[in-house]
């Protein structure tokens, strides 16, 4: 492994796992741990989610030869702004984050004179803090990485090759194109599933708790995925904006095709879309990238 010393920025489910993992898979790297929060950082030397938790950003990446930011899309870049003059001048700064493209822009724009090469580790539960890490989040993931151009090849391996010891398969993508990616396969289900919940709790002829009570399974999915930080999610938002409007576009184009079927009683393009849809969802199982069996076969972690 070409890397020694990483520092993690943000000890929440990610940093913290990310932490766990190098613990566990790269026992030779020395980690160092920073979160804006005092109490996470306290909760996190508890946990021992790094080798080091310090009290300054700038302390944290003084010898680093990674940089790992895990931090909200719209903290990225007061976050990197603020170890810019601590940072080493060959480390590597990447990050986590879901919107590449924003990111990439204010990670370059704070740290004009240090690789950024953007990551996307597609791992994570509806849980958030320090006490929702846990090392084996990684496994059997994908992680999507999007270089620049042009990029180190030498450190662009280091850093898929870190991934890969996390347990993470990974893939190299255009930041454009995994933004819009993962405005359907993720950010979008995000933005369904608030709705729906937030529909649901506003009902004047349904209470809370007849919602709670009689919740089906496909609500209660719903429900976790909703849980999911609310700070993320509304950077996330924001920063993907553009294409998170393209597919919304697309789903209100879709749903009204789907209401117009219902209104018409044809059964056949009911019956046609849902053949259709289920197989997508047995192709995801066949890829490994869920279980059959609820909560991805996990007894304490459900992933999204």
């Amino acid at each position: 492994m070409s890397f020694e010393r990483v520092a993690i920025i943000g000890l929440g489910l990610l940093g913290g796992s990310i932490g766990l993992a190098v613990q566990q898979y790269l026992p030779d790297i020395r980690t160092t741990g920073y979160d804006s929060d005092p109490a996470t950082r306290r909760r996190a030397a508890e946990r021992g989610l790094a080798h080091t938790i310090c009290d300054t950003s700038a302390d944290a990446v003084a010898d680093a030869d990674l940089v790992i930011f895990c931090v909200p899309p719209g903290a990225m870049g007061d976050a990197a702004r603020e170890i810019a003059s601590a940072l080493p001048s060959d480390a590597v700064v990447s990050d986590v984050g879901s919107c590449k493209v924003s990111i990439a822009k204010a990670l370059g724009d704070a740290l004009p004179n240090h690789l950024v090469i953007p990551a996307h580790p597609v791992a994570g539960t509806e849980h958030s803090g320090p006490d929702a890490g846990f090392a084996s989040l990684f496994q059997h993931r994908w992680c999507i990485v999007t270089p620049p151009e042009p990029c180190d090849l030498l450190k662009l391996t280091a850093l898929v090759e870190f991934w890969e010891a996390l347990g993470a398969n990974v893939e190299i993508m255009d930041a454009a194109h995994h933004d819009l990616v993962l405005a359907v396969t993720s950010h979008l289900p995000h933005l369904i599933a608030y709705t729906i919940v937030g529909t649901a709790s506003d009902l004047e002829d349904v209470t809370e708790s007849e919602v709670i009570k009689y919740s089906a399974g496909g609500f209660r999915d719903f429900t976790r995925i909703a849980a999911s930080d609310p700070t993320m999610w509304r950077d996330v938002f924001l920063s993907n904006k553009d294409a998170v409007l393209t597919m919304l576009q697309r789903f209100t184009e879709d749903l009204t095709a789907l209401q117009r079927a219902i209104r018409t009683e044809n059964s056949d393009a009911l019956f046609d879309h849902f053949t259709r849809t289920r197989a997508v969802r047995r192709s995801i199982i066949e890829e490994g990238q869920d279980d059959a069996r609820p909560d991805f076969g996990r007894a304490d972690h459900g992933e999204d």
